[in-house]
């Protein structure tokens, strides 16, 4: 397996800034995205976004740790690299949109290398397991994050 990776979008019903406060709060993000155990600030910019997070996950056929550099883009981008890890490499962002209506389009994208150990494990039905869980279904648990939210 080469690469592990691709984009996934949603239709949100809520305006931009309300899913930009979601996906903004990265600590926060193992509370909504499968897979993702644990998240903590190493280093916070002047704003007291984090920016340097140790990451903990669960690929099924074992848990990988990362360091990621998060790079903010209010309120349409942030951004994600991996320093250091067990993976050989990791990019990612989610891209929002403002859409007519009070609605936003929220675009995950990620690009990742499992190197050749990690490779040799994530093949055939867990390779696209792995991709349903880490791409595909992004965009949908951050739909039901946001929308959860919403007064009603």
């Amino acid at each position: 397996m080469g690469h592990l990776g691709g984009s996934a979008s949603s239709e949100i019903d809520a305006p931009l800034d309300k899913v930009w406060a979601v996906v903004e709060d990265v600590l926060t993000a193992p509370d909504w995205q499968g897979g993702l155990d644990a998240m903590t600030a190493l280093e916070h910019d002047g704003e007291g976004h984090p920016t340097l997070v140790e990451t903990e996950n669960d690929i099924k056929v074992r848990r990988i740790k990362a360091q990621v550099r998060f790079t903010y883009e209010p309120p349409t981008r942030l951004s994600w690299i991996q320093e250091r890890g067990d993976m050989k490499s990791v990019e990612g962002s989610w891209e929002l949109e403002d859409l007519d209506g009070g609605r936003t389009r929220a675009t995950f994208r990620l690009d990742a290398d499992p190197g050749r150990v990690l490779g040799l494990l994530i093949r055939g039905p867990v390779e696209a397991a792995t991709r349903a869980i880490f791409v595909s279904g992004r965009p949908a648990e951050l739909k039901r994050r946001v929308e959860d939210r919403q007064p009603g």
